[in-house]
């Protein structure tokens, strides 16, 4: 995918409260989505992304969960890693009302078998302090796709680390997301 990663957000729309990723109002640059010189892996892995995402922000946790392989593993920042989707699943127990977890792929390699493939992008978690202030975190993500044998794409590793303190707004989300 060509252009900055900012373009590349613009142009791959937003990522709604449903987590969804819609077309953006920008008119001025292509949509990644609907170009014909796209790898077939990298589609792929965009659609997994954008299914993943929407079913984390309709169902949190338990929902996130179910996207990782039997032995997947979950690297949250300054956590220690969690093996297997039943520890994960244990561990992910959050509501979407009480929190949103959202990301937008930048980019992601298929293998060259298509068994196997990574995206990563940025991520933000909005929820509410005890006083009911709003507080968002945000990061950088990896994540690890595996074909299953029946065919299944699921997560066998999901990375993620917070934003620098001197990011800036190289890497946020689009306002309105």
């Amino acid at each position: 995918m060509a252009g900055s990663p900012a373009l590349v957000r613009q142009a791959m729309g937003q990522v709604l409260g449903s987590g969804v990723l819609t077309p953006g109002a920008a008119t001025d640059v292509p949509n990644p989505l609907a170009d014909t010189t796209m790898r077939p892996g990298k589609a792929i892995l965009f659609d997994l992304e954008a299914k993943f995402a929407k079913a984390t922000a309709e169902g949190g946790g338990k929902a996130f969960a179910t996207w990782f392989a039997e032995d997947g593993v979950s690297l949250a920042n300054g956590q220690a890693p969690v093996h297997g989707r039943d520890a994960i699943a244990k561990q992910a127990t959050w509501s979407p009302k009480d929190y949103q977890l959202l990301w937008t792929p930048t980019d992601a390699v298929m293998s060259a078998t298509g068994d196997m493939g990574y995206t990563w992008g940025h991520y933000e978690g909005h929820s509410r302090d005890a006083d009911g202030n709003s507080k968002v975190t945000s990061g950088r993500y990896l994540t690890i796709w595996r074909k299953e044998p029946d065919g299944a794409w699921k997560v066998v590793l999901d990375a993620s680390n917070d934003e620098p303190a001197n990011a800036g707004d190289c890497c946020k989300l689009p306002p309105g997301q």
